[in-house]
């Protein structure tokens, strides 16, 4: 999983950002392209604008395929001077440490539009307090908790990498109501979203206190053919536990399951909006993270020693 983002502040440096960007697009879907790749943007908690673009490979060997025809670009020191930042985090997580979760089987997300299938059954570990947990394999025998810490290695003034640590977990947690109608949109736009945006910028602004490095509330964008009405949020934590202690405990997130709940059971179970996610568990040498030209609370830089 590949994000490459840029970020600005300003109308002249969004039309430099969203060229960059485009760029970045294009290497995607050249040489060994990635299987999926999605654009999205946001606003960060530094008030940036960001935009990104997700892709996706079916394997480590095929991204360092693709990577190798590209890294030139990215080393040229004329990217520490676009004016703009410019950042690339890639999370490259085994099989065993990957579950990703659908509400419906006609509509694939993510990781799951570049597998292109999914289990032909509905999945037992689902509907209680650590079903995340059981969904992935090596939970089987592993604790999956954190070693270590993130620490900023500088290879220029403005060329940054961050070396991160063990257990890191990733989530990416989404929505799509482009079939959303009446009742069921009113009350999506009146009380779920509200609610899900509440949380998304509680973890964003204070999330280091418990244990979420970043998190990022994102639209995806309709640029070159996607889909409107979709959104999702993408967050990295210090461990799975962490991530599990904020849903089941903390009032943001029960906040969030509440409304959705008593959605559900306004509309007496019937509902066409679409829920999905992917959770990754990730080794420190599966991470790799470099950031040009951005401010210090960006993704895994934030926090970092």
């Amino acid at each position: 999983m590949g994000y490459f983002g840029v970020q600005w502040r300003g109308d002249a440096e969004g039309e430099k950002a969203k060229a960059l960007l485009s760029e970045l697009v294009r290497q995607l879907g050249t040489g060994v392209a990635a299987r999926n790749v999605e654009r999205a943007v946001f606003i960060d908690g530094a008030g940036w604008d960001n935009e990104v673009a997700i892709g996706y490979w079916p394997d480590e060997a095929a991204y360092q395929s693709w990577w190798q025809q590209h890294q030139a670009w990215w080393a040229d020191p004329a990217r520490e001077n676009e004016g703009v930042g410019l950042y690339r985090e890639l999370f490259l997580p085994r099989t065993t440490h990957l579950e990703t979760l659908f509400s419906a089987s006609d509509r694939l997300e993510g990781v799951g539009i570049m597998l292109g299938e999914r289990s032909a059954e509905p999945i037992q570990e689902h509907g209680y307090w650590g079903g995340m947990r059981d969904r992935l394999p090596a939970s089987q025998t592993e604790a999956l908790t954190s070693s270590g810490a993130r620490k900023i290695v500088s290879e220029t003034p403005r060329r940054r990498f961050v070396s991160s640590h063990e257990g890191v977990a990733l989530i990416r947690s989404g929505q799509d109501w482009s079939d959303v109608t009446g009742e069921e949109l009113a009350l999506y736009r009146d009380r779920i979203e509200p609610t899900l945006r509440a949380g998304m910028d509680f973890l964003r602004d204070e999330g280091l206190a418990i244990g979420c490095h970043f998190n990022r509330y994102m639209q995806v964008s309709t640029v070159n053919g996607g889909k409107p009405c979709r959104s999702f949020g993408m967050s990295a934590w210090r461990d799975l536990a962490a991530m599990e202690n904020w849903a089941e405990h903390h009032p943001t997130h029960k906040a969030i399951f509440v409304d959705f709940l008593q959605v559900v059971q306004a509309l007496q179970g019937r509902l066409d909006l679409r829920l999905f996610h992917e959770v990754a568990v990730l080794q420190a040498d599966a991470q790799i993270l470099e950031y040009i030209g951005c401010h210090d609370q960006t993704g895994m830089l934030n926090g970092a020693v």
